[in-house]
């Protein structure tokens, strides 16, 4: 295992690259960012998507999706202050985004999975700045929350 100092490092290069523009480093460009070997950038990047609900492509070492971001277009399509190019993993997760660029409004937009009509939330801080439609709500077939019969939602 990684140092966590090395860890922390490696996390937030990424992070940084999936928010100025969109994509993930490949672990070349980690292993320049880090000054670390090439070999340690590959191992340390497979390291950091063990630890989160992300992944690479399979059979390859190119990172498919690092939570909140998704690098292969889903349908949840996110502009950030109205430049668009990120896609979210989840719709749920989607809201974290607005922690990653403080000051600046989200926008997210995705088909409803159940009737295909057009779900839009924008979110600035902490702030929901518009939702459309109204109400709307979110649902996970995900065991969250504990034991089922314990949950306050199923």
């Amino acid at each position: 295992m990684a140092d966590l100092e090395l860890l922390d490092r490696g996390y937030s290069a990424i992070m940084a690259e999936v928010v100025d523009c969109g994509r993930a480093p490949h672990f070349t460009e980690l292993a320049a960012d880090l000054d670390i070997e090439i070999d340690a950038a590959r191992e340390l990047m497979h390291e950091l998507v063990g630890m989160t609900p992300g992944w690479v492509h399979p059979g390859t070492d190119l990172l498919a999706s690092f939570p909140p971001f998704n690098m292969q277009p889903t349908q949840y399509h996110v502009t950030i202050d109205g430049q668009s190019g990120w896609y979210a993993q989840c719709g749920l997760e989607a809201t974290a985004m607005r922690w990653l660029v403080p000051g600046k409004t989200v926008r997210i937009e995705a088909p409803c999975l159940c009737c295909g009509e057009s779900m839009v939330l924008e979110m600035c801080d902490e702030e929901i700045v518009s939702v459309d439609p109204e109400p709307m709500v979110g649902y996970t077939s995900a065991e969250i929350g504990g034991a089922a019969d314990s949950r306050p939602f199923r």
